[in-house]
């Protein structure tokens, strides 16, 4: 073999090689941009979904605490005295906790506390678990007999961050969830 044959050879190898570096390097670059904004998709997914389940804990937690207090004060329960409408807001009501009350104002006081815990946004600052939270107590007592007293009490808040990924609902639009806890006293 000539040696200036070996040198053409080679350097024409290496002029026809030379831009495929450059083009695999581009390749590899759009493959891993698209593969990094399907991650990044995927947390804010995974987040949201996340704060749609922290706040249907919260819901059941505040429809559970209801109970207790219910259950707490069964004679006021058993007398309407817990019951509140869907979305009003709580009317104020005096604490009961340095001084002895009746059943009926340690009633009001609770749904008064409750109310305040439902809503973001409510008095005191900070004290509320759930965007637009808003809650219902009814209790209905059965005419048979023995009576019975059936509690059902509502939670709903809005949770359009979560619903705008998943149901496909519009930014913006209130997209309203809500947990109902039904029992006996």
């Amino acid at each position: 073999m000539n040696p200036g044959n070996s040198t053409r050879y080679s350097t024409a190898l290496r002029r026809r090689h030379r831009g495929f570096t450059v083009v695999e390097v581009l390749v590899a670059l759009v493959v891993l941009s698209v593969g990094l904004l399907g991650i990044a998709k995927l947390m804010l997914f995974a987040a949201r979904s996340n704060d749609s389940a922290y706040l249907r804990s919260q819901a059941t937690a505040l429809a559970y605490e209801m109970l207790d207090t219910m259950r707490a004060n069964r004679s006021a329960a058993i007398a309407h005295a817990y019951d509140t409408p869907l979305g009003t807001a709580a009317a104020g009501a005096s604490p009961c906790l340095a001084a002895a009350c009746s059943a009926a104002n340690l009633a009001l006081y609770d749904v008064y506390t409750w109310k305040q815990r439902l809503a973001v946004g409510s008095l005191p600052v900070g004290t509320g678990a759930l965007p637009n939270g808003t809650g219902q107590v009814v209790t209905a007592t059965s005419t048979t007999s023995p009576a019975v007293t059936t509690a059902i009490i509502t939670v709903q808040w809005d949770d359009q961050a979560a619903q705008a990924s998943f149901a496909g609902t519009p930014v913006g639009t209130a997209a309203n969830m809500q947990i109902v806890l039904q029992t006996i006293l």
